[in-house]
């Protein structure tokens, strides 16, 4: 309060071209305080919204990851039920047991082979 004191004691010994140009040197003043906290409000804003925005993407990252992390493991497991699924079928024995049952071959008799050089 004594500084607001002191400016306003200096401006009444003041002229009017004086106290004019003080008056336009502290609206300058207020002016620049006054932006330059509306550009430090703008910037914690804008460091808030990108904080959440990345928590946001983290999130969302999070969702993706387990949803191909689920699909990953039932891929697995079909394929593991089709390698077992592809050794029993393409077993000798079943396949013997296929030619015999639904071609009706059987194994060649002595002298039905023959060996070519």
């Amino acid at each position: 309060m004594p500084r607001v004191a002191a400016v306003k004691s200096q401006r009444r010994s003041l002229n009017a071209d004086q106290r004019e140009r003080v008056n336009r040197i502290g609206q300058r003043q207020r002016r620049r305080q006054i932006l330059m906290m509306s550009l430090s409000v703008l910037a914690v804003i804008s460091v808030v919204l990108t904080h959440v925005w990345l928590r946001l993407q983290v999130v969302h990252m999070g969702y993706v990851l387990s949803t191909t992390s689920k699909l990953q493991n039932q891929l697995e497991q079909e394929h593991r039920e089709l390698k077992v699924e592809l050794a029993t079928v393409t077993s000798p024995e079943r396949l013997e047991a296929m030619a015999r049952q639904r071609l009706g071959l059987i194994y060649p008799e002595k002298g039905q082979v023959l060996i070519l050089p």
